[in-house]
């Protein structure tokens, strides 16, 4: 298949693209044609033992890439059955291509009479982009008889009952091990629960040109590893450190000082001259021990931190912060600083309750954390992502990180969302939102615009954090993540 685009459409702008190439020669029927190729290739390579093929075909564009799908396999030899949950429409593209499977010899039956059992490997092409609603009746009652088989599914598109344009399946969905999408690829296969739907995700073009996206806006587009060498240029020969920055990480109430050791390490390693950290007292020997690197200041009275704090052109608040009186004064001495600050955790929730909108911060939100910056629940934020995500800038201002599978990355005056479609459940663990935190900080005080310290940030978070996955994802720590941010950041 081809190398994955840049640019993640919605389903009305994937619409306006195949209007588009079919004004410009492309038949839907010979698009249709190759999708169902394409499909057909991908899945007998992936599966290449699988003799018994089960297609599950509903009546629209997606069903007619799923009976091309049926064809070729019954063109190359192997036994296939088309299980049909609605017919295509009269006169349609799906229809001719049902019509000519049925003409080649090719089995139909009832859905509810397929017998998936016997099959090697499922396919599923029953709903396409257009879905908005969650499934219902046959539809879903086909979809619970595809995940119950315990067969290998392959989805043409996207799995059916996931939205493309959000990620969201708010009632059943298939769960594939195998999807492949065409023309242009869809948000909801990368964030959201798209990602745990969708399996190893394959491309194909189709051989429609680029051109056609001209003035096309996409929902979002993917951080790929060239922002790195867009964003942080080489340093040259004569550098100091005083060239790049000083990160002040101000947080850890008692009991919580591992917080701001992860945070403060992370900046430096990403390549911040200089770094402070301001916690608690009890915790300063133990900040000193673990990372001699990082200058340590006691604090106990908030009234006190512009005397104690150094000058610093990055803030990092948050991490072990609680949301006790320490942590209360402490967040509302750092809110009277000036300059760029990136806000997490228990800062996070203290906004929250007192919201306050400016522009020279980072938010990086969890769904929770982004629940209640919003008023309202976790399902509401996980049901559109980017509304929530653009919804962050808008009450907040500055740039909002939704952290999560399939993290994004909205800004003040930005257009374009930007997704990152590293990391892996191993990064569920403590301390990897303190060290996204101390990555984001370090490239704000080396210089980069807020916009673009998140957006590296993450990708480098989650790059670091696969790397560290090599390794097995269980037991994977916040740690381990930051000692590859060396080597990814200078590669």
């Amino acid at each position: 298949m081809e190398p994955l685009p840049q640019a993640l459409y919605g389903a009305h702008e994937l619409a306006e693209i195949d209007r588009r190439a079919q004004a410009g020669g492309l038949a839907g029927e010979t698009l249709m044609q190759r999708a169902g190729e394409a499909a057909f290739r991908t899945i007998a390579a992936r599966w290449p033992c699988a003799r018994r093929w089960l297609v599950y075909a509903g009546g629209g564009n997606n069903g007619g890439d799923g009976y091309v799908v049926a064809h070729e396999a019954l063109r190359a030899g192997f036994e296939v059955t088309v299980a049909v949950l609605k017919p295509p429409r009269g006169g349609s593209a799906a229809s001719t291509k049902a019509a000519a499977y049925t003409r080649a010899g090719g089995h139909t039956v009832a859905w509810n009479e397929a017998d998936a059992s016997r099959a090697d490997v499922l396919v599923d092409a029953l709903f396409g982009i257009g879905l908005d609603r969650p499934l219902e009746g046959d539809p879903e009652s086909a979809v619970e008889a595809i995940n119950a088989a315990g067969k290998p599914v392959a989805a043409i598109d996207l799995p059916s009952g996931l939205y493309a344009d959000t990620g969201a399946a708010p009632g059943t969905a298939v769960h594939a091990a195998l999807t492949i999408t065409f023309i242009g690829l869809k948000p909801g296969l990368f964030t959201g629960t798209g990602p745990h739907l969708c399996g190893r995700l394959a491309f194909a073009r189709l051989g429609v040109p680029a051109a056609v996206e001209d003035g096309l806006e996409p929902i979002a587009r993917r951080i790929t590893p060239a922002l790195r060498r867009e964003v942080l240029p080489p340093r040259e020969r004569t550098a100091h450190k005083g060239r790049f920055g000083h990160v002040l990480v101000i947080g850890g109430d008692s009991g919580t000082g591992g917080a701001v050791i992860l945070a403060a390490t992370a900046a430096l390693r990403v390549g911040a001259g200089l770094v402070s950290a301001v916690t608690r007292p009890v915790h300063v020997p133990a900040v000193l021990a673990a990372r001699p690197e990082i200058m340590a200041h006691g604090l106990d009275d908030a009234k006190t931190l512009s005397a104690i704090a150094p000058r610093a052109n990055a803030m990092a608040i948050g991490p072990g912060l609680g949301e006790a009186a320490w942590g209360r004064g402490v967040w509302q001495a750092a809110l009277e600083r000036e300059g760029a600050k990136v806000v997490d955790a228990d800062a996070l929730n203290l906004l929250a309750k007192h919201p306050v909108k400016r522009d020279d911060w980072v938010l990086t939100p969890h769904p929770g954390e982004a629940a209640r910056l919003l008023d309202t629940d976790v399902p509401a934020i996980e049901n559109d992502r980017p509304a929530a995500v653009r919804a962050l800038v808008e009450r907040y201002g500055g740039v909002a990180v939704l952290k999560g599978a399939g993290t994004l990355v909205a800004g003040t005056g930005e257009k374009t969302l930007w997704l990152c479609d590293r990391g892996n459940p191993g990064m569920a663990s403590g301390g990897m939102g303190d060290a996204l935190t101390g990555i984001i900080a370090g490239l704000l005080a080396q210089g980069l615009a807020p916009f673009d310290a998140a957006r590296l940030g993450v990708w480098l978070h989650a790059t670091a954090g696969d790397r560290a996955s090599l390794g097995g994802e269980r037991g994977l720590l916040a740690s381990d993540l930051i000692d590859q941010l060396r080597s990814l950041i200078n590669a």
